[in-house]
C-alpha cells in the first residue's frame, strides 16, 4: 500500500507568491533584548508587534549603532530589524541582517530559521529549507512558524509529501494557529 497526496491547488498565499505569508510576519519570530527602555526594546516591539514599521527600523538602527550591547542581544537586535525588514517586503536587507546576527550569536535559532525564510522569500527555496532545518536544530522559541515557512517552500518545489508533514507539524505545534490548518485543508491523502 503507498500513499499519495494531492494539494488542491496553491493556496492564496503561494498564488500571492511566499513573500505575502512571509512579509505578513506570520513565519517570523523576535528575539527579547535585555535593557531598559531605549531604542532595542522599542525595536523588539516593533518586530514582535508590527508597530509602524518605518519608525522600528530607525529604532534598530539607533540601537545597533549607539547602544552597548554583548553579541547576544546585538544578534537579537538584527533579527529584529530584519523581521521588521521582512514585514515590508525587503527581503535582502532582512537577508544581510540575519546574517549579521548569525555572525555575532551562530547558535541563535531565530536568526537561522528566519535566514531561512528571508532565502524562501528570495525564491532561493533549497537553501531556504536548508536553513530552516539547520536553525531548527538549534531550537528556536517558535519553531512551528520554522516549520510552516519550510512547508512552503518544499510546496514550491512540488515536493508535496514534505510540505504536508512540515504544515501538520506546525499545527501540531500551535493547535490554535490557523494558517496551517487552512494549507493542511486543501491536501488529499489517498491510499492505494
Amino acid at each position: 500500500m503507498t500513499t499519495s497526496l494531492r494539494s488542491a491547488g496553491f493556496s492564496a498565499a503561494l498564488a500571492l507568491g511566499l513573500g505575502a505569508v512571509l512579509a505578513a510576519g506570520a513565519g517570523h519570530a523576535a528575539v527579547t533584548v535585555f535593557g531598559g527602555p531605549g531604542p532595542a526594546e522599542d525595536c523588539y516591539k516593533a518586530a514582535k508587534f508590527g508597530t509602524e514599521p518605518n519608525a522600528g527600523i530607525q529604532s534598530c538602527t539607533s540601537a545597533i549603532d549607539s547602544e552597548p550591547m554583548g553579541d547576544h542581544d546585538m544578534a537579537g537586535t538584527y533579527v529584529n530589524r530584519g523581521v521588521i525588514y521582512m514585514t515590508m517586503a525587503s527581503f535582502v536587507p532582512a537577508q544581510h541582517d540575519f546574517e549579521h546576527a548569525i555572525k555575532l550569536d551562530p547558535k541563535m535559532g531565530e536568526a537561522v530559521v528566519n535566514h531561512g525564510g528571508a532565502l524562501i522569500a528570495l525564491k532561493r527555496y533549497a537553501d531556504g529549507i536548508a536553513e530552516i532545518s539547520r536553525g531548527l536544530e538549534l531550537n528556536p522559541s517558535e519553531p512551528e512558524k520554522a516549520y510552516f515557512n519550510r512547508a512552503l517552500a518544499y510546496e514550491s518545489l512540488d515536493d508535496l509529501k514534505a510540505a504536508y508533514s512540515d504544515y501538520s507539524k506546525a499545527a501540531e505545534l500551535k493547535p490554535t494557529w490557523d494558517e496551517p490548518r487552512a494549507e493542511l485543508a486543501r491536501f488529499t491523502v489517498t491510499q492505494r
